[in-house]
């Protein structure tokens, strides 16, 4: 028996029909993405179902300033050339992310003290990436989590020498290197109305006003049991902006747990159809196949597959609004 079928029959056959991502843009959308890495696409089950029901990956980990410059002007693009290679060889898309992080950031690049040494810095790292994958890359995350809980800009050595501007250097310098290539901003906790949603509302308006180069907010949507209900109505609040908006990074924290389970499937076909729901939302992206490699841990259980790989009642939930 060949190994692609016995994996189907392991599978089961709603695996290989299940289509997420062709549902989801008969309704008019553009994709139904996952994020992945050479941890994941090494992985025969993880490829059948990145390759039946996915249609857009985001790397993890393989595109963050410590994975592709862990040393000044020193760059590595192995893990990150291996994603981009298996998403063009089955015609998927790419999401790129993250270019400008606080997070998983080298001790090099926290350590500069100099306002003009830190935006050539940002220039060259983003310039680099951007420049590696032109053509490639659907969207870019240029910027991720730059904002507090209470809607102001958050510290970090970015911000701490450059203030604002920071923002405006990396997106002019990725519209540059690839002017085809959409440009997101990226948060979390924009899942609820809240003085963090309306700083990013704030931040989105003084950047246009600003001519900075920005095509989408991403919403990362990372929830709990029980909070899908206020989302569609903050992907709107968004959208108002003008610009598109993404489901970027989302999943469920749950458990194992027969009523946990129904709740999660009702949370995932509500977060689905906000997306639906609303015009300027391009596309929702899991942050990840199954709950074995979840960055929350397998007892969280927040994805759409369980740690065996079998389809859980959380994927019927997506499959539901999107059919």
């Amino acid at each position: 028996m060949k190994t692609s079928v016995f994996i189907a029959l392991l599978l089961g056959p709603a695996v290989v029909l299940g289509l997420l991502d062709t549902k989801i843009k008969a309704k008019g959308k553009k994709y139904f993405g996952s994020a992945a890495d050479p941890g994941t696409i090494g992985v025969a089950i993880d490829v059948t179902i990145l390759t039946s029901d996915y249609g857009a990956y985001t790397p993890e980990n393989s595109m963050k300033w410590d994975a592709t410059e862990p040393s000044r002007g020193s760059f590595t693009f192995t893990n990150a050339d291996a994603l981009v290679a298996f998403a063009q060889a089955h015609g998927r898309l790419v999401r790129g992310h993250t270019l400008v992080w606080h997070n998983q950031l080298p001790a090099w690049v926290s350590s500069i003290t100099s306002a003009s040494d830190l935006t050539a810095v940002i220039q060259n790292h983003v310039t680099t990436l951007v420049t590696r994958f032109k053509g490639k890359i659907y969207a870019w995350d240029v910027v991720n989590e730059v904002l507090n809980e209470d809607g102001t800009l958050g510290s970090s050595v970015f911000s701490n020498l450059l203030g604002e501007s920071f923002i405006d250097i990396a997106f002019k310098a990725a519209r540059a290197a690839d002017p085809a290539a959409k440009l997101y901003i990226n948060d979390f906790n924009l899942d609820a109305p809240g003085a963090k949603t309306n700083g990013m509302v704030a931040l989105v308006n003084r950047l246009k006003s600003r001519g900075v180069p920005i095509d989408g907010i991403g919403s990362q949507t990372h929830i709990s049991l029980g909070h899908a209900g206020t989302i569609a109505a903050n992907l709107q609040t968004l959208a108002n902006t003008g610009l598109d908006v993404a489901i970027t990074e989302l999943d469920i924290a749950s458990s194992t747990s027969t009523a946990n389970e129904a709740q999660q499937s009702s949370d995932y076909e509500t977060v689905a159809k906000a997306c639906l729901a609303v015009s300027r939302c391009v596309g929702i992206t899991t942050w990840g196949v199954s709950d074995k490699d979840s960055w929350l841990g397998a007892a969280k259980a927040p994805l759409l597959w369980d740690t065996n790989f079998v389809r859980k009642p959380a994927y019927t939930g997506v499959d539901a609004a999107f059919s």
